[in-house]
């Protein structure tokens, strides 16, 4: 089982976190205010969890989620990710983010930027066209009729066939979306759409 790190502690990374454990999978929680804050949280989500500095989380981890607003990617740090398969469910947000030019103008997308900041890093984009609560009120055994599914976008194939096991593992199919790049298929804020099976969701995405 995998050491799931969490920069950012809010409502999607604690979901995230509740169902990684429910499958036996171990986490590491940080957030910008220290671990003593975190405390609550840990011992909440129970024995399979601990908490640390973003760095130190990182270092442990296999797989890192980026859990924070898109405004503070540049906090993220760079080395102890280096290699490692970096989750970004982000959505840009203007209003809460500050407007960025090439985000507004379709020059790019958050997740390439996110991308540019961790060159070292396997960026996949997932979990974002969902709220945090039906990551484990919606979640179901693969193979259920009808399955949620949920896309993902990434440039290394690798890293995203991990990120497809973990999905699928948390409750969830998933239908891959293609490049890092066609993750403004599902952003920004228009991702919390219609709750889609796979089929379904591969029509939306016009993938077929």
């Amino acid at each position: 089982m995998a050491t799931i790190a969490f920069i950012g502690s809010g409502n999607i990374g604690q979901a995230i976190a509740q169902r990684a454990i429910a499958v036996g999978h171990s986490v590491v929680m940080s957030n910008s205010r220290g671990p003593k804050t975190l405390a609550g949280l840990v011992g909440a989500l129970g024995a399979r969890a601990r908490a640390s500095t973003a760095t130190a989380a990182a270092e442990a981890a296999d797989i890192v989620v980026v859990a924070i607003p898109f405004r503070s990617f540049k906090q993220v740090p760079v080395e102890p990710l280096a290699g490692k398969i970096v989750i970004d469910p982000s959505n840009y947000y203007a209003p809460r983010d500050g407007h960025v030019a090439e985000l507004d103008d379709g020059t790019t997308t958050s997740s390439e930027m996110l991308a540019s900041h961790l060159t070292t890093s396997k960026v996949v984009k997932a979990f974002n066209t969902i709220i945090a609560g039906q990551i484990v009120e919606q979640a179901t055994p693969t193979g259920t009729p009808h399955r949620r599914a949920l896309p993902i976008a990434g440039d290394d194939a690798a890293a995203k066939r991990v990120v497809t096991k973990l999905i699928d593992e948390i409750g969830f199919d998933v239908v891959d979306a293609g490049p890092l790049a066609e993750g403004q298929r599902f952003d920004p804020m228009a991702a919390w759409g219609p709750i889609l099976d796979a089929k379904g969701l591969r029509r939306s995405l016009a993938l077929g």
